[in-house]
């Protein structure tokens, strides 16, 4: 699995069908988890990455150093689910998404995700739709981005 994650003060996100906009998710201050699943993760992988998102101190304490976790501040998680973390771009101008797991695979995982960062004591964890056209909008806080690798090489095991 691959994870990008944003600190954020407020984040939504909508699905855009025929035309019309839908909001299906939104948090206030907490994390924008941008969540790309390969062909290798398992129900262990996403609960083992849900488990790091949420004890990860990257928010500020009162004296501003990075000393609090997600599950101490009691901030939000908007999971949305982004294939396109797994592009291969190696070769030529138009990214490759075959190191991406198929919908089949990464669906359920992704929701496997969602239900992990609750279980481990998250009040709220928001998320998109899988496999809609979906419109992010966030209010970066900082910023700070972090991105998480799970993700076996090709031939090996994950680091």
């Amino acid at each position: 699995m691959r994870a990008v994650l944003q600190r954020v003060s407020a984040a939504s996100v909508d699905v855009v069908e025929e035309g019309a906009r839908t909001r299906v998710g939104e948090i206030g201050p907490g994390l924008l988890i941008l969540l790309g699943v390969g062909p290798t993760d398992t129900a262990q992988t996403s609960r083992e990455l849900a488990e790091k998102i949420v004890n990860m101190r990257i928010f500020a304490d009162d004296r501003g150093r990075f000393d609090q976790s997600l599950l101490q501040t009691g901030g939000g998680a908007l999971v949305v689910s982004q294939f396109t973390l797994f592009a291969d771009t190696r070769r030529g101008r138009r990214p490759a998404f075959t190191e991406a797991a198929p919908p089949a695979l990464a669906e359920p995982l992704y929701a496997q995700f969602c239900a992990a960062l609750a279980a481990a004591g998250l009040a709220q964890v928001e998320r998109g739709r899988f496999g809609a056209h979906m419109e992010v909008a966030l209010v970066n806080d900082g910023p700070v981005t972090v991105w998480l690798d799970t993700a076996a090489p090709a031939g090996g095991q994950a680091p």
